[in-house]
């Protein structure tokens, strides 16, 4: 919860967002909060709404990194680092979903009769993210399939939509660039 906090406030500090507004405050006590609810609640639910607010973390933090790609104006190397930045918060989004299902639901979350611990979840959301399907886990439930369906889905369509087409940008532009008359950078004189 503290690195997800952590990570929207480096996002909006680095963006330029919070302006002259100081989110510190606020984003520091619903985290801070939120911490020490689930410090002294020790029940399935506490972790579930625990694992829900870390994905709203996740997710304003991916619109903090959106908004920061799209204002660079221009397809450079910030741009395309943001742009995976995005991909990979997407499996901690993923994530935090399946430990909300996994503690908020009403059977395990594994097909194993497990709710697995919180790195089997993670590896499962990047395995699942990635499309490489080990086998060693799978989703026991109809909501949990659904998300790993929803992940693999969102995952493939990102990185082959947004960041091939800025991958794609970035190069056509530096060929651009060196084909109109300038000399690259590295080239030999």
């Amino acid at each position: 919860m503290l690195l997800q906090g952590f990570t929207l406030w480096l996002a909006l500090w680095t963006s330029g967002l919070a302006g002259d507004r100081r989110p510190d405050l606020p984003l520091a006590a619903v985290v801070i909060a939120a911490a020490i609810a689930v410090v002294l609640i020790e029940t399935g639910t506490a972790g579930g709404l625990v694992a829900l607010l870390n994905s709203v973390l996740v997710v304003a933090a991916m619109a903090v990194l959106t908004i920061g790609v799209i204002d660079q104006g221009e397809v450079n190397v910030k741009s395309v680092t943001g742009a995976l930045c995005i991909y990979l918060l997407l499996g901690l989004f993923f994530d935090f979903l399946y430990g909300a299902v996994a503690a908020l639901g009403d059977g395990p979350f594994f097909a194993n009769g497990s709710d697995g611990t919180p790195f089997e979840r993670l590896y499962f959301s990047y395995v699942t993210l990635a499309t490489l399907g080990y086998g060693d886990y799978t989703a026991g439930g109809t909501l949990g399939r659904s998300l790993a369906v929803a992940e693999v889905l969102v995952g493939q369509l990102f990185l082959v939509i947004a960041v091939g087409l800025l991958v794609g940008l970035l190069v056509s532009s530096r060929r651009g660039t060196h084909q109109g008359g300038e000399e690259p950078p590295d080239s030999p004189r």
